[in-house]
């Protein structure tokens, strides 16, 4: 894949990749502006950051054997280009391919949510770029039912829109421009910058 050059001053997580697919302008805030996020830390998301020292250290081998693991790497941080972050495991399967697999402290509902699958996404750039291996596919183990083993299938597609996120980041901060709204209206209702972004 074509990775955005490292520039030292963009460092961009999956989570910005996130919140620009939600909307361009949270860049143009968090970037440019330099105005942070203020939210409330919900229950699920501190237990969640609890659990994520004691997931590595559990024995999830039976998960790894379901999935055709034959070798692990646990609490990676990876980069590639200006994308960085962490990734619970990255799994060598017994195809030759590479899959990361993240853990979430939730239920499973019948459905993967794009934020998740967005995740995925990010971390198949990042370790292709640092394994140099293919990822077709990535796994979300949902601990709140009881390790639900869930496969997300990782298209080259899901790849370029990556790639084409990380590039228009890039671009908002270094052109320094106001980008246009999200046109889900329903989006701005909990946005944390709605009372100072003029639709």
């Amino acid at each position: 894949m074509n990775i955005v050059p490292s520039k030292p001053s963009i460092q961009i997580t999956p989570s910005h990749i996130i919140e620009y697919l939600y909307c361009p302008r949270y860049t143009w805030f968090e970037y440019v502006l330099a105005i942070p996020q203020y939210e409330d830390k919900y229950y699920k998301v501190m237990k969640g950051r609890h659990l994520h020292s004691e997931k590595l250290v559990r024995n999830k081998e039976y998960l790894r054997k379901r999935i055709g693991a034959v070798e692990k790497q646990t609490d990676q941080y990876l980069a590639a280009g200006n994308l960085r972050g962490r990734i619970d495991e990255v799994l060598n399967l017994n195809d030759g391919t590479f899959a990361p697999l993240d853990y979430k402290f939730a239920k499973w509902e019948g459905k993967v949510f794009r934020t998740h699958r967005i995740q995925l996404y990010c971390y198949a750039l990042m370790i292709e770029n640092n394994f140099k291996a293919k990822v077709k596919r990535g796994y979300l183990v949902y601990i709140r039912s009881k390790n639900k083993l869930v496969e997300v299938e990782v298209p080259e597609s899901a790849k370029k829109e990556i790639e084409e996120s990380i590039a228009g980041i890039a671009d908002i901060i270094e052109r320094n421009y106001y980008p246009r709204a999200t046109k889900y209206k329903s989006a701005c209702l909990n946005c944390t910058y709605k009372n100072i972004c003029t639709k």
